[in-house]
């Protein structure tokens, strides 16, 4: 029983660190398309995001393989759901309509 417990918090864990990881990569591109300072925002997003999730999976998963396993499984599920709402949340041509300074 605390094996499927053990589990389960593993692939909750995994899910929230998915939503955290692929939800603010989602608001950097809408953010960094605005921004005269592209670079920065995707460099400084990608090593905030990167650090904190690999924190995540490090305390949260432990030493076993099957909760590290279960874990990606919630990382990569919540790829799926955020890809998912964020395809509802954009219209075709939204994206280049708000990038007023791009070339």
């Amino acid at each position: 029983m605390t094996e499927a417990l053990g589990l389960a918090s593993a692939l909750i864990a995994g899910l929230l660190l998915g939503a955290f990881f692929f939800g603010g990569l989602w608001w950097t591109v809408r953010k960094g398309v605005k921004s005269e300072r592209v670079a920065l925002w995707f460099f400084g997003s990608m090593l905030l995001r990167t650090g904190i999730v690999m924190l995540g999976f490090y305390f949260v998963m432990g030493d076993s393989w099957q909760r590290l396993l279960a874990g990606l499984f919630g990382f990569v599920l919540a790829r799926l759901i955020v890809t998912r709402l964020t395809r509802i949340a954009i219209r075709p041509g939204q994206l280049a309509q708000e990038a007023d300074h791009a070339p």
